[in-house]
């Protein structure tokens, strides 16, 4: 793997993030069929209403879908840009400085989605599209390099298998993030993702959360996508209306080893704990002169 400067500050089309805290990146989706949320935000209305709640829960990026991740009815490209396009252009006039992510897999919407006002592009894929790379360059949007095992999009694993499963996971998203970077993308721009349930079973899927420092030791921002996932409904015998604790402890697992970006439903929830997780990393030894303050007071 060649020499690629890797920048620690995170800017996608000349909106800045702060990063001395993970960031969280709301889950928009434009579909009637989501796993999770079956629809709720389908509606243009629902989704406005949704991205304004995420806004004032902290949320530092949405993440606007139109096509539902595993299988479904088939939706064409026109079907996923009548779904996305509405809301990105809504959601640049409405908040201008707030970083708005498309998660798609094609560069037919790609290109659009950008011209709407779209700052990242979530490949959640692993570049099934190799021209989606392209756009992004183009646009100077930024780019999450994903992993999903050569899977083509919206399929399910079947029995995957990797000798090295940490060690293949980081090979490929390094050399997707220098690939990233050598066609043009903006070394600023890209996240890399482990991508939790594609292409991988249970146990990989908690493996690479247990070696979320490794991810993070490439250099190149670790964007996690745990929101839900079916990992956490196996690993506690769980449907999805149930998963929310497995979920924070997930994220608080993934916080404290220093992954950068969080993809979450719950906003508050993830914000709140992504905070926590902070404030005790980053606040050091230091004691109230007071030895009665309580807790309670933010005395650092």
């Amino acid at each position: 793997m060649g020499e690629v400067a890797v920048e620690l500050e995170l800017e996608f089309r000349g909106r800045r993030v702060v990063r001395d805290r993970a960031l969280v990146m709301a889950v928009i989706n434009r579909t009637p069929d989501s796993f999770y949320d079956r629809g709720a935000a389908f509606k243009e209305e629902a989704a406005r209403r949704a991205i304004a709640k995420a806004v004032a829960d902290g949320a530092d990026i949405v993440d606007i879908g139109g096509v539902k991740a595993g299988h479904g009815a088939e939706v064409s490209v026109a079907e996923e840009l009548a779904r996305v396009i509405p809301t990105v252009e809504w959601t640049r006039r409405e908040y201008p400085d707030l970083v708005i992510s498309v998660d798609t897999w094609r560069a037919e919407v790609g290109r659009v989605v950008c011209e709407a006002g779209a700052d990242l592009l979530n490949d959640s894929w692993a570049g099934a599209d190799p021209q989606l790379l392209e756009v992004a360059a183009k646009y100077q949007a930024g780019y999450v390099c994903s992993h999903t095992g050569g899977l083509p999009p919206r399929t399910d694993p079947f029995r995957p298998h990797y000798p090295d499963l940490i060690g293949q996971v980081i090979s490929s998203l390094v050399t997707s993030a220098e690939k990233a970077v050598q066609h043009g993308v903006p070394g600023k721009a890209v996240l890399i993702d482990p991508t939790h349930d594609f292409g991988k079973n249970t146990w990989h899927s908690l493996a690479l959360l247990r070696h979320t420092d490794q991810l993070v030791a490439t250099g190149w921002p670790v964007l996690m996508a745990l929101s839900n996932k079916d990992f956490i409904g196996e690993t506690l015998g769980t449907d999805v209306t149930e998963r929310r604790e497995g979920t924070l402890a997930s994220i608080v697992t993934a916080a404290a080893a220093g992954a950068a970006v969080f993809r979450v439903h719950d906003v508050r929830m993830a914000r709140a704990a992504i905070d926590t997780v902070s404030l005790i990393r980053n606040s050091g030894d230091h004691y109230p002169p007071d030895e009665n303050v309580g807790l309670g007071r933010r005395v650092i």
